[in-house]
């Protein structure tokens, strides 16, 4: 089996480790991931300047996008994985949150280059990567399995995986989701530099979700639950097109 690691957090982040660290053993690992935090890049690619590949001791650094790390290790290194995983990301992408997540861009762009792909990310602090590595064996080669099952894997979409930050043994089990809705409050945060000019700062808090749904990924994993939400590309509104081309044949 060979297993191609990538992330959106860096090369150097910790839980790009511990997702090697809970596939090792199980096939060969290659490892490519952006030469820093890329956060928030979504399907983002590199068209404008020249993309600089350098190889490290836990593999290669790219000066780009977490697209452009799949890009390059399938169509410039000519890798050929049987499966491609993101992560792990510090940090939730769940909701809305999906759109924006290099994590999840990352496997997207995968199985636009046709491999199968899984996302894998942290709802909490950096002190349950050792756990999230351990769920993270367990769902892919134990419980359900899905590298020794690939036949689970969506063939046009990904695998979103959100792990709760918190003891193993906290961890009510997994539910398979939908997306649910993700707001913030305080998005654009007004601030003044010391020469009294003022810029602004994109952050914010989450709003708690208005469900109660186990099915829902938010509430999933808020109530102690992994989430796994099945994702795919096409975003058609397909629901409409018979009334629009109603609407048109008329006119």
């Amino acid at each position: 089996m060979k297993l191609l690691l990538v992330n959106d957090d860096g090369i150097h982040a910790p839980g790009l480790a511990a997702l090697r660290q809970s596939v090792q053993g199980h096939g060969e690992i290659k490892v490519i991931a952006p030469h820093q935090e890329r956060s928030g890049m979504s399907q983002a690619i590199t068209v404008n300047a020249p993309l600089r590949l350098t190889e490290v001791e836990s593999g290669y650094m790219l000066d780009g996008t977490p697209a452009d790390c799949v890009k390059m290790a399938l169509q410039g290194l000519k890798l050929a994985p049987d499966f491609i995983l993101s992560g792990i990301n510090l940090g939730s992408n769940l909701g809305w949150d999906v759109l924006y997540s290099g994590t999840v861009a990352a496997a997207l762009e995968g199985v636009l280059q046709g491999v199968p792909s899984i996302a894998f990310s942290l709802c909490g602090s950096a002190g349950y990567f050792s756990v999230a590595a351990k769920i993270v064996n367990e769902l892919l080669f134990r419980r359900p399995g899905f590298l020794v099952r690939p036949e689970l894997l969506p063939k046009e979409g990904v695998l979103n995986i959100n792990i709760p930050g918190m003891p193993r043994d906290k961890i009510k089990g997994v539910r398979v989701t939908r997306l649910g809705v993700r707001n913030y409050e305080g998005v654009m945060q007004r601030r003044e530099d010391p020469r009294g000019n003022h810029y602004y700062w994109m952050g914010g808090e989450p709003v708690p979700p208005d469900s109660k749904e186990l099915d829902v990924d938010l509430v999933a994993v808020e109530q102690g639950y992994v989430s796994i939400t099945p994702l795919k590309f096409d975003t058609t509104f397909h629901e409409i097109i018979p009334d629009l081309k109603g609407q048109l044949d008329q006119e």
